[in-house]
């Protein structure tokens, strides 16, 4: 049996083991040994973050050519519109590459949400919105890239599921233990 552990990442942490001065990392939360990260979220990213003492079931996690479904709850500056979404599920040009299509729709602010700390930053004439994104390619910084890109900065970032794996009834800073049968 694999051992997993899915932890609910607070903004600022790093998704590492090893210190790192003046920021907290995963062995601030986790006291479980030989665990290691299937994939990571940045710093300014909240959610769930999967480890595992297998490398195999690590490699499937994290692998893009796996191409595990990732889902994500984002906060965005503005109301995004139906071409907004449009473009983010035809795909969207970066730059240096063109990010893969991903399912997005908007949504209501997720129940349950904590407190994000630090909060986000607010401007009284803008409003934001929410959109829940659906990735199989994971790219550094790639969902704040793509939302900028179709007019709607991120302003927060939370994984919520990967693959069959959720956030459900996990507090920020907090874990779950769970065993894999994966062969």
């Amino acid at each position: 049996m694999s051992r997993l552990v899915l932890f609910n990442k607070p903004c600022g942490v790093l998704c590492q083991f090893s210190p790192y001065e003046g920021k907290r990392t995963l062995k601030d939360f986790i006291p479980v040994a030989d665990v290691y990260p299937a994939g990571r979220l940045d710093a300014d990213s909240e959610g769930l973050v999967v480890l595992t003492d297998d490398g195999a079931l690590q490699k499937v996690i994290s692998d893009p050519k796996r191409k595990m479904a990732k889902t994500y709850w984002v906060q965005v500056e503005g109301a995004p519109d139906e071409a907004a979404l449009q473009r983010l599920r035809s795909g969207i040009d970066l730059g240096d590459y063109i990010a893969l299509p991903a399912g997005a729709k908007r949504i209501e602010q997720p129940s349950g949400l904590w407190e994000r700390n630090p909060p986000i930053r607010v401007r009284r004439s803008i409003p934001t919105g929410w959109i829940e994104m659906e990735l199989h390619e994971g790219k550094n910084r790639q969902i704040r890239r793509m939302t900028a890109a179709a007019g709607y900065p991120t302003l927060r970032l939370i994984r919520c599921r990967i693959g069959s794996w959720t956030l459900d009834g996990i507090p920020p800073g907090q874990f779950r233990l769970v065993e894999s049968s994966f062969n």
